[in-house]
């Protein structure tokens, strides 16, 4: 059951039984002091104001109207129509007890499940994944992961950049510098040399230039020498990005991926389809759409360019494309665009023009997952000290020294190789949490310190206390019937609130797949470990007596499975012993 959700459901009701305008939202959300409640509704103040009507008495109607007895004590009424709720501890000990059973946590999967695309990473091919790369590949991945898990259908795709002057350029250079033409033992490791040099000789080089565009021209005609040179370069990228996405632990695979070569050979119908629609209107040689809703400084209409002056198309172009083929061989109901928020224009005008051709109709959402950018300590975009752009790899080889360090300073006893592995799984589960709980539309500041911590919203936080719930287990010898025992009981205040934090998960986890919201499911699971680790210090665990002892086992195995769970959907590994 998605709690808040419900009580949402039962309180508007009774707004509107209470006579507030249909529709009116009862805005529940979780209460900032438990002393006050659960969760605290505050819609009867907006509704009495559209009805000119005394809040108060409009809250007294309100609780009279509700229907919570069976999940709640009496709705209490604070202020000026404050509604506070506080829920029933036999409901609550039940409703545990229900989880412990539930492998989905409570997640109730939806009656009209939706097919939803997740476009994220999307790298540019023929040279190395950078940490630019970061926060699409792992914000994608989240939404995916918790996508699934409330139980929609996802289809994970991986717009990467395989096609155009890039490829014709590294295409020119490798003719130029290897007789026979071929990639021979080019490694990872040395693409993004040959990418640079390429460049170098691309930028400072005009006869260099034209040839690599001639290069373009003939892969686009289907040249079979230059396809041949083109598929090897994507081959050595793809598997690059490949060993990125393992290393990371991200669940893109390479059916996902669906480039921009993909849809080249529909890049004409595009065209021809707009302009069937009486949407094109040329501009200066160029084939272009106008909107309306899209105008400069100086208030003329901006252009959506979907072919240049020489035939040549532009990210639009693909981009109308990929979504057309997203809607009707996909069939999907819910696109999701996970990139930087620098490309905001640009994706509402692909899905403005999408719309007004008629390639996703007025039901397929279409959806913009813009993120901020991962700052430097000198609060400017991340960068190594000579200014270089830093690459992914080189970035996760350094979280796993950092944390191999901090676990070898503070457990010099255990082994090398298991001081590795517990490095690798903090390490890398350090960088992606501290991304992912940051609120994606904001810039963030990169802190190594702040981010292999223990202390404070950390994935080292989280990995600790789901370790120290796993040692209870170890300390006592306790066999897995008595870790599922289903029968809880709510004494102290800090069973209860923990309790209520599990009973807590799947709103959560909806919140974030409605939303696209990762950094929710952080701010859940630390309220949640905070929560347990008030539980530890004031409930006695394996040495209260029966059946107490059992119950608050049961809130240990509870608390550790859902860590583990909502780690897992961040992409998080946990760790047995710390």
């Amino acid at each position: 059951m998605n709690l808040r959700a419900e009580l949402e459901r039962r309180l508007s009701k009774a707004l509107e039984a209470a006579g507030a305008p249909q529709g009116s939202p009862a805005m529940v959300t979780p209460a900032g002091r438990p002393e006050f409640g659960d969760y605290q509704a505050n819609g009867v103040m907006a509704a009495a104001k559209a009805m000119k009507t005394d809040p108060r008495r409009l809250a007294d109607r309100v609780v009279a109207a509700a229907d919570l007895s069976d999940l709640a004590e009496p709705v209490e009424i604070a202020g000026p129509g404050f509604l506070n709720i506080r829920l029933r501890a036999d409901w609550l000990a039940r409703r545990v007890g229900a989880l412990l059973g539930d492998g989905r946590l409570g997640a109730e999967k939806p009656d009209h499940p939706r097919i939803v695309v997740v476009d994220y990473s999307g790298p540019n091919l023929a040279k190395e994944m950078h940490v630019g790369h970061l926060r699409s590949t792992i914000i994608g991945d989240a939404l995916a992961r918790v996508l699934e898990f409330v139980g929609h259908d996802v289809r994970r795709q991986n717009h990467v950049g395989d096609w155009g002057t890039q490829f014709g350029m590294l295409i020119a250079y490798l003719e130029q510098r290897e007789p026979a033409g071929t990639i021979g033992n080019l490694e990872l490791s040395d693409l993004d040399d040959f990418y640079r040099q390429a460049n170098q000789r691309f930028d400072s080089d005009a006869a260099f230039a034209n040839l690599s565009r001639q290069c373009v021209v003939r892969m686009q005609a289907g040249d079979p020498d230059i396809l041949t040179k083109w598929r090897a370069f994507r081959q050595l990228s793809l598997r690059h990005a490949k060993a990125v996405y393992e290393r990371l632990g991200v669940s893109l695979a390479e059916a996902d991926v669906r480039g921009e070569s993909d849809f080249n050979d529909d890049l004409p119908r595009v065209v021809a389809d707009l302009e069937a629609k009486g949407l094109l209107q040329e501009s200066q040689g160029a084939k272009c759409v106008f909107l309306s809703q899209f105008t400069g400084k100086d208030g003329q209409p901006l252009p959506v360019i979907v072919q240049k002056s020489d035939e040549g198309y532009l990210y639009a172009t693909t981009d109308l494309a990929a979504l057309r083929y997203r809607v009707r061989e996909l069939k999907a109901d819910r696109i999701l665009y996970v990139t930087d928020s620098r490309q905001s224009l640009h994706f509402s005008q692909v899905f403005a023009v999408a719309r007004a051709a008629g390639f996703a109709p007025p039901e397929v959402s279409l959806e913009h997952v813009a993120f901020g950018t991962m700052m430097g300590p000198d609060r400017k975009p991340f960068k190594t000290r000579s200014g270089d752009t830093v690459k992914l790899m080189d970035l996760l080889d350094e979280a796993e020294q950092r944390a191999f360090d901090v676990v070898s300073q503070k457990n010099p006893e255990l082994p090398e190789d298991r001081r590795r592995d517990i490095a690798r799984t903090v390490g890398i589960g350090a960088v992606k949490y501290a991304d992912l709980s940051q609120n994606r539309t904001s810039d963030y500041v990169f802190s190594w310190d702040k981010m292999l911590s223990l202390e404070g919203n950390t994935a080292p936080y989280m990995q600790y206390a789901y370790a120290r719930i796993r040692s209870i287990f170890r300390k006592g010898e306790l066999d897995a019937v008595e870790q599922a025992a289903p029968r809880v009981l709510i004494q102290e205040p800090a069973e209860r609130l923990l309790a209520v934090r599990l009973a807590q998960f799947a709103e959560a986890a909806h919140a974030v797949a409605a939303d696209s919201t990762p950094h929710v499911l952080c701010g859940y699971l630390y309220d949640l470990a905070g929560a347990f680790m008030g539980f530890y210090e004031r409930c006695p665990v394996l040495t209260s007596s029966e059946p107490l002892r059992t119950s608050r086992v049961a809130l240990c195995e509870l608390t550790a499975r859902t860590i583990r769970t909502g780690l897992g959907l961040l992409g998080i590994g946990v760790i047995e012993q710390m």
